[in-house]
C-alpha cells in the first residue's frame, strides 16, 4: 500500500507591512498550512490573504495559536493558567474560523505554536485545555501534535490526531525537540534534512542528536518556511518522498 504523508508549514507569520518567508512559493509545495492567528504573528489582512491563497491551491487551512507574545514570537513561557490557555486558543481559532468562512472554507486542523506547542506535549493541564477547546469548537477537527500529552488528551476527547515529524529540528533521546537555545537545535544541511525526512516517513525512525534511533509514526512533516533556502528545501523533501513512492496529500483528505 502506498504510504501517504501531509506536508505542512507555518504561514502568515508577518505583521503589517513586514512578511516572513515566501508563503506564495511555499504553498505550491505544501498540502496543509498552519496559519498564525495574531498572538505571535499575523493580523487580519495577512490571515485573509493566506487563507485565500490556500483556497486557490487546495491547501488545508489550520489554526496556529500561541501564547500572547508578539515580541518573543511565541517562544517564551508566559506563565498562563490552563483556563487562560483555553480562552486564548478559542479567541485565535475564532478569528481564523471567521476569515475561513468568508473565503468559503473551514479550519480543518489546529497546531499549537512555539513554546505553547512544546508545553502541551508535557503539561497535562495545558494539553487538556487545548483538547477541550478543540472538541467544543469542532468535533471533526484534527489536532497536530508530537507524541505526548496533547496527542493523548485529543484522542481521549475523540478527536483525530496527526502526529508531526519535524524535518529540520534535532531530537533528544526521549523524542522531544532540542531547545532552540542549544547548539545544533536546527539542522541546516539540505541533504541531511532530506535523508532524515525520508527515513522518518518510510522507515518510521529518526536519529536523536546522540545517534539514538527513535521510533516515529508521523502523519505530517513540518517544513519551516522561515529558514534560509526554505523553498528549495521543501521541494527537495517532497521530491525525496515521492521518489520513494510516498503520496503527498492533505491530512484532512485521508486521516481516518
Amino acid at each position: 500500500m502506498t504510504r501517504r504523508i501531509d506536508l505542512v508549514a507555518d504561514l502568515g507569520e508577518g505583521f503589517g507591512p513586514w512578511r516572513m518567508g515566501d508563503d506564495a512559493a511555499l504553498l505550491d509545495v505544501l498540502t496543509s498550512a498552519n496559519i498564525a492567528c495574531g498572538f505571535h504573528a499575523g493580523d487580519s489582512q495577512i490571515m485573509d490573504e493566506t487563507v485565500r491563497a490556500c483556497v486557490q491551491r487546495g491547501v488545508g487551512v489550520g489554526a496556529h495559536p500561541s501564547f500572547p507574545d508578539l515580541q518573543g514570537f511565541g517562544r517564551r513561557d508566559m506563565g498562563l493558567t490552563a483556563d487562560e490557555v483555553r480562552t486564548d486558543v478559542l479567541y485565535q481559532f475564532g478569528a481564523l474560523q471567521a476569515i475561513a468562512a468568508y473565503n468559503g472554507t473551514t479550519v480543518t486542523h489546529l497546531a499549537p505554536h512555539g513554546r505553547l506547542g512544546n508545553l502541551v506535549a508535557v503539561r497535562e493541564d495545558y494539553a487538556e485545555a487545548v483538547a477541550d477547546a478543540a472538541k467544543r469548537l469542532a468535533p471533526d477537527l484534527i489536532v497536530l501534535a508530537q507524541d505526548g500529552r496533547l496527542a493523548d488528551a485529543a484522542r481521549a476527547a475523540g478527536l483525530r490526531v496527526g502526529i508531526v515529524g519535524i524535518a529540520d529540528r534535532a531530537y533528544e533521546d526521549d523524542g522531544t525537540l532540542v531547545r532552540r537555545t542549544e547548539p545544533g537545535a536546527v539542522i541546516h544541511d539540505a541533504d541531511e534534512i532530506r535523508r532524515r525526512t525520508v527515513r522518518m516517513v518510510v522507515d518510521g525512525v529518526i536519529e536523536s542528536r546522540n545517534g539514538v534511533p527513535i521510533p516515529v509514526a508521523c502523519d505530517t512533516v513540518l517544513v519551516h518556511g522561515d529558514t534560509p533556502g526554505a523553498i528549495d528545501l521543501a521541494r527537495s523533501i517532497r521530491a525525496g518522498l515521492e521518489s520513494e513512492g510516498v503520496e503527498i496529500a492533505s491530512l484532512a483528505d485521508w486521516l481516518g
